[in-house]
């Protein structure tokens, strides 16, 4: 009677050996990363972001993803809302249990949901880049474009350059819009230069001919268009269509060839601010981003058939930093996952040589920059 009672002890050690080992297996299968991409509200913006996203997330699961576990990657289709933004964030965090959300596209909705992943400790790789998002910093927020702020200053240098002082600020009713004439307002008496003249369109707008027309009567020597909407490509159609010869300065958020195409013939000499991927064939092979860019370039367009764009960029740097980040804490603990990517340093991406530190959590400089020129309906280095 013992020797059964034994044997029952056993087989029931046995039994909970079985269920514990099978609960980490379980528990191994996969790390869960939640998307939220603007794909049918800004294309321009969310769907190379998606398209990057799954081209990335399927490579590293075929070379066996990280410390032997896949990466199950869940996209939400914002469609550029705020509200729908929110409304994911929420379910990707309650419902689907993410260690980390990349995007969204947008700087309204990375500021929508920007305090829900701090209070619930949910690391956030925003794609969007207004300085708000990260100024003033949260622990668990970290963003990958290129500030506002240093986008300004490479713009009003060249302007400086091109001894231009007197100029117009048109941007979109947008998170970015806003973020970026704050800044452009805010430098511009240290450049030396004098905003004559602001307006603010809706990101609906389809034709700016009246926004253009007070722009006119000004005598302004260059406009600024802060926006990362359709209007980039109207504002220089509308321009031409007046017969106005003024400098056109466009945002980073000009960074998609769609863009270029869009607007034709009117694009030509338009000059901006951006990373390198654009121009990543003109780098020298020294150039310690060239491996990178030429790698995710390459990748992007024999898989996609179309252009790289710095918005794809955005969410390849989101997710080569997660991945690194997951590589040195391991995939559970978020708060050693945050620690690694705040520790960052050194870093290329395809915006610039990521510096993470605990007072900033956008990790780029002023170097993260060159300015562009579109020449032959082509981004080139713009040379003065």
């Amino acid at each position: 009677m013992r020797g059964k009672n034994i044997f029952k002890v056993l087989l029931m050690l046995l039994a909970s050996l079985v269920i514990l080992l099978s609960c980490k297996i379980g528990s191994k299968k996969e790390i869960k990363i939640g998307a939220i991409f603007s794909i049918t509200g800004s294309s321009f913006l969310g769907l190379p972001e998606a398209n990057t996203s799954n081209m990335f997330v399927e490579e590293l699961n075929a070379s066996g993803g990280i410390d032997g576990m896949k990466i199950k990657l869940i996209i939400k289709d914002s469609g550029g809302s705020p509200e729908k933004a929110l409304s994911f964030a929420k379910q990707l965090i309650e419902e689907d249990k993410v260690i980390a959300i990349i995007g969204p596209s947008t700087s309204g909705e990375s500021l929508q949901i920007k305090n829900l992943c701090q209070e619930t400790k949910t690391i956030l790789l925003s794609c969007a880049a207004a300085e708000k998002i990260v100024d003033p910093v949260a622990s668990f927020v970290f963003n990958t474009p290129q500030k506002d702020s240093f986008a300004v200053k490479k713009i009003y240098e060249t302007m400086k350059e091109l001894k231009i002082n007197k100029i117009a600020v048109v941007a979109s009713n947008t998170g970015f819009g806003s973020g970026g004439k704050e800044q452009l307002t805010k430098y511009a008496k240290e450049y030396g230069i004098d905003i004559l003249i602001t307006e603010t369109y809706d990101k609906a707008a389809t034709d700016l001919t009246s926004v253009l027309t007070k722009i006119n009567a000004r005598n302004v020597q260059a406009i600024v268009n802060w926006s990362i909407e359709d209007a980039q490509s109207i504002l220089p159609k509308n321009m031409r269509q007046l017969g106005m010869k003024t400098f056109l300065f466009q945002s980073h958020g000009f960074g998609n060839i769609k863009y270029v195409e869009a607007a034709g013939a009117a694009a030509e000499g338009i000059i901006f601010p951006a990373g390198r991927l654009l121009v990543a064939d003109e780098l020298s092979n020294e150039h310690p981003q060239k491996e990178l860019l030429i790698k995710y370039k390459t990748d992007y367009e024999s898989k996609y058939n179309e252009k790289v764009s710095t918005f794809g960029g955005h969410a390849y740097d989101a997710l080569i930093i997660l991945a690194e980040a997951l590589k040195k804490a391991g995939p559970t603990d978020k708060e050693k996952i945050r620690e690694a990517i705040e520790n960052l340093s050194g870093f290329a991406g395809t915006a610039g040589i990521y510096n993470y530190s605990p007072v900033d959590h956008n990790g780029l400089g002023l170097d993260a920059f060159e300015m562009l020129t579109v020449a032959d309906g082509k981004f080139v280095i713009y040379n003065k």
